[in-house]
């Protein structure tokens, strides 16, 4: 599969800080990647770079097949973590030279623009002043202003970021459909349930190394399932026999019910058979390892974490459902 970006040792400081050290990065073209990482983790800085908004101290970027995004602004779309429209401009005259910039003709800029404009719930403002917007409806618009000129590369940075829950499912609506029109989608968020529900590959960084680089499917293959919550039919509910069935290593109270922690190497499937003959539940499930989980971890490890290697192996110890 053809490569929309690829990154080789790319480095990036500033003064003593390494925002980004020796980052080695591949997105095949068609997919949609999280990037994910505690705040000050390298992110923006590495996106940045992808931009050619910064210059690396070292390493090679490929963007599209140029060596530099400039190469081909055209064909990408960006909606930076800083959001920033020409204020005095109307809506309307803004997303057309918007589209200019990319090549795009007048007509069908304001053509596609006024389409996103209704997808988001922002019909009829085109002849409005960017400055008489609220700051959640600017951003509908510079994310419309991204998507403009159709990109084959789309890099959003935090782009639900202070967002209404109404406007959120809009957008991701709108990604969907730009997702099965087979755009590349780089996606930064620090909101991992976001990353799960959107994107087939993640990769994470931490003070600028890359710790986890990993298809979404293959991480909830790679972890065994390790505990199952039980939430009981009757809140009052003696489960004291839980804690004989086999493979049961503990049950403890957990928030709406009970968490089985099981013996390593045990049949979570014998176990879960097990369950409902001895207490009715009204949700019974599995447990799994979530990015959420290992965004906490390893945010707590205080950097301990420095490699992809390290960080499988702290996470085979991983207490699913253990509080923070």
């Amino acid at each position: 599969m053809a490569t929309a970006l690829r990154l080789r040792g790319v480095t990036k400081t500033f003064g003593t800080v390494r925002a980004v050290d020796d980052l080695d990065l591949e997105i095949p073209r068609g997919t949609t990647c999280g990037f994910i990482g505690p705040s000050g983790a390298g992110k923006t800085t590495c996106i940045r770079l992808i931009m050619s908004i910064l210059f690396p101290d070292s390493g090679e970027l490929s963007v599209l097949g140029h060596a530099s995004a400039l190469a081909a602004k055209d064909r990408i779309g960006y909606l930076p973590e800083e959001r920033g429209v020409y204020r005095r401009m109307r809506v309307g005259a803004f997303l057309a030279y918007i589209g200019k910039l990319k090549g795009v003709p007048e007509s069908a800029a304001r053509a596609r623009a006024s389409r996103l404009l209704e997808r988001l719930g922002l019909a009829g403002v085109e002849e409005k002043r960017c400055e008489d917007l609220s700051k959640g409806m600017l951003q509908r618009v510079q994310f419309v202003a991204a998507l403009v000129n159709e990109p084959d590369l789309l890099i959003l940075d935090e782009p639900f970021s202070g967002l209404d829950p109404v406007s959120v499912r809009r957008m991701r609506e709108v990604i969907a459909d730009e997702q099965r029109r087979g755009v590349t989608l780089l996606f930064s968020t620090h909101v991992m349930s976001h990353a799960e529900e959107l994107c087939d590959h993640v990769v994470m960084i931490h003070r600028g190394r890359k710790v986890l680089d990993e298809p979404i499917a293959g991480l909830r293959r790679q972890y065994d399932v390790r505990t199952i919550r039980l939430e009981p039919l009757d809140a009052d509910a003696d489960v004291g026999a839980l804690y004989d069935v086999p493979g049961v290593a503990s049950v403890r109270r957990a928030s709406g019910g009970w968490e089985l922690r099981l013996v390593a190497d045990s049949d979570p499937v014998d176990v879960m058979r097990r369950i409902p003959g001895l207490v009715v539940p009204a949700r019974l499930e599995f447990a799994r390892v979530t990015l959420e989980d290992i965004f906490v971890r390893l945010a707590q490890q205080g950097g301990a974490v420095r490699d992809e290697g390290a960080l499988r192996a702290h996470l085979q110890g991983l207490d699913v459902g253990a509080s923070a």
